[in-house]
């Protein structure tokens, strides 16, 4: 996806690199210093949306936060991770389940 993403973008900026990607020296030196992996500044609002839902933020906070005027843009921004799914897993296997086990122990 970022292969597919980064030539549209030189595509639309005549073939060079867009602004916002760090391809200077300065831009890579800046993110080595803070001890991050090379990669674009648009990647952290990823990183930053997904890590929102993950807390479990409410999405009109985090539109507000983000800047977004559209909840579209939290679908495109927020990754579902492994985490949440175990999170929702457990939480459905509670519900379903534990009616049983007061039942069985009832018995």
């Amino acid at each position: 996806m970022r292969e597919r993403h980064d030539r549209s973008n030189r595509r639309q900026n005549g073939g060079r690199p867009s602004a916002h990607t760090p391809t200077t020296t300065s831009g890579k030196d800046f993110l080595a210093s803070a001890g991050l992996k090379d990669g674009r500044l648009h990647d952290a609002r990823h990183t930053a949306a997904t890590v929102l839902l993950i807390l479990g933020v409410p999405e009109r906070t985090v539109m507000a936060i983000m800047g977004w005027s559209s909840s579209g843009m939290a679908r495109w921004y927020q990754h579902v991770t492994d985490g949440i799914r175990n999170t929702v897993e457990k939480q459905v296997d509670g519900l379903l389940w534990e009616g049983d086990k007061s039942s069985a122990e009832a018995n």
